[in-house]
């Protein structure tokens, strides 16, 4: 731990926001320990650390649980400025920036890409699909005034709006291999489809992120469990 620090990870596997969490400790070189949770058994201590919405990721640090997989991002840069590379820049207007394009991400790509997959039918599931690839096009842009140039959305080196994006590419990959479906095409978003590459081959994405061959499998049972389950509705 650094200095002593002690620090504890309530997460899951499955949890892309865990996971932003888990790559932001990484990158900025923080020993941690990740405590996998049974989202559908939670345990007390997740209850206790957060109340309010009983959900994964919460980083306690020294005893004191951080909740909100943004929010816990910018504690830990604030909290270890001096260790590792800082994922938001000095410059205040450049920090709002990130900060925008961060919440941009959850609310207008997370949001109608889960509602993609649960819409009840296929003029539902595309509508939301639609929004979503909107979202997509819109950080194409971002990452083209943001990166000037340069490798990632904080230019040279890994920044926050990197780890909240690149904290879904397990999920983007997923949904390729099961619907043939490409978020960052690279006749479409070609900046996004080579920063897709190159954050993959990231040390700290290597080290953290979620095998995509578990993912598919996984999502694969979920959905023919909610098939069968749905069928016997009908009967």
């Amino acid at each position: 731990m650094a200095g002593g620090d002690e620090l504890k990870l309530l997460g899951s596997w499955l949890s892309p926001f865990a996971t932003r969490v888990k790559l932001a400790l990484t990158l900025k070189g923080l020993r941690y320990e990740n405590v996998e949770e049974d989202l559908s058994n939670k345990s007390e201590l997740l209850r206790s650390s957060n109340p309010v919405h009983k959900k994964v990721p919460v980083l306690i640090h020294n005893g004191a649980p951080v909740c909100e997989s943004t929010i816990i991002l910018q504690y830990i840069d604030e909290a270890f400025a001096d260790i590792g590379p800082s994922l938001l820049p000095s410059d205040p207007h450049q920090r709002a920036v990130a900060r925008f394009w961060a919440a941009y991400i959850d609310d207008k790509l997370v949001i109608p890409w889960v509602r993609s997959f649960r819409g009840k039918t296929e003029e539902e599931k595309s509508e939301w699909m639609e929004q979503t690839f909107i979202a997509v096009e819109a950080l194409e842009g971002a990452l083209r005034e943001c990166a000037k140039g340069k490798g990632f959305f904080g230019g040279d080196n890994v920044g926050l709006v990197d780890v909240v994006l690149g904290s879904l590419l397990t999920w983007v990959h997923a949904t390729e291999v099961m619907s043939g479906t490409k978020m960052f095409d690279p006749s479409k978003t070609p900046l996004l489809a080579t920063w897709m590459e190159r954050f993959d081959e990231l040390a700290a994405a290597k080290a953290v992120m979620p095998d995509v061959n578990r993912m598919v499998e996984f999502k694969t049972r979920q959905a023919q469990a909610i098939s069968v389950a749905a069928a016997s509705q009908r009967q």
